[in-house]
């Protein structure tokens, strides 16, 4: 059995019960290609394999995990040996990928992060993760819990929260529990602005959520003029479209400090 490492975040789903409404959430409709993250002890593995995508793949950073999956999958060739954050998605994938899987808490916004800069390619993804990340990235504008994910992953994609599980539900349990999500990624091709920048003025203004926007924008951009439509609200007032329209005027109105 594979040992669970704490520098890695593992914690292993146990419930095959959970697994299975886990990967029954997923459609995998428009996915030439599926792509387990961090499939552990496979859990989640053994299920996708019965489902007989035309191009299943896992990628697994434990080596320890990689000896047992190779080991107790006869039917799974193709395992990826490596850290997703730093997978080169282009050289394994060509098509649509769907991904799925139990992501590590300690590193699951960077792989939204990843998801989103990948999002013509990404049409679903179905995974479970801390239960407040997940709440984040479904709150909408006026929510407490609003933030950058809300913002960033909610410009291209729907966002659902399905299910809780419960911490007790894994080896060894977490100490807090997690939520599944589904993302579909909506018809959004272009935000109508310099998308860079737009994830520079969301961070920007959350980053300092509890001020209001003029002092937020003041600290980050060295522009001409901070009185702006919006200056004196705070950032989780403000909506997609707010943020895009934020970022075209701070476009507008010159230089931005490194």
């Amino acid at each position: 059995m594979v040992k669970p490492k704490k520098n890695l975040g593992q914690h292993f789903l146990k419930d095959k019960n959970i697994a299975g409404k886990i990967v029954s959430s997923f459609s995998g409709e428009g996915c030439e290609s599926v792509l387990e993250i961090g499939p552990g002890t496979g859990i989640l593995t053994r299920l996708l394999l019965e489902r007989n995508f035309g191009d299943f793949q896992v990628v697994e950073i434990d080596d320890e995990s990689v000896h047992f999956l190779r080991s107790n999958f006869n039917n799974l060739d193709k395992i990826i040996s490596g850290d997703f954050l730093t997978l080169d998605i282009n050289a394994y994938f060509k098509g649509s990928l769907g991904i799925i899987g139990n992501l590590p808490y300690n590193i699951s916004s960077q792989i939204f992060f990843k998801i989103v800069r990948f999002r013509d390619m990404i049409p679903e993804v179905v995974c479970m993760v801390q239960k407040e990340v997940a709440q984040r990235i479904c709150a909408g504008p006026g929510s407490r819990i609003y933030g950058i994910l809300s913002v960033l992953v909610g410009a291209y994609y729907s966002a659902e929260y399905l299910f809780t599980v419960s911490g007790q539900m894994f080896y060894p349990p977490t100490k807090v529990d997690s939520g599944v999500i589904r993302l579909v990624r909506n018809e959004v091709k272009s935000l109508n602005c310099d998308e860079d920048l737009f994830a520079r003025v969301v961070r920007a203004c959350f980053n300092q959520r509890r001020k209001k926007l003029r002092n937020s924008v003041k600290a980050a951009f060295d522009l001409i003029d901070y009185d702006f439509e919006w200056s004196d609200l705070r950032p989780e007032q403000l909506s997609t479209s707010q943020f895009v329209n934020l970022t075209n005027w701070i476009s507008e109105k010159g230089r931005f400090s490194e």
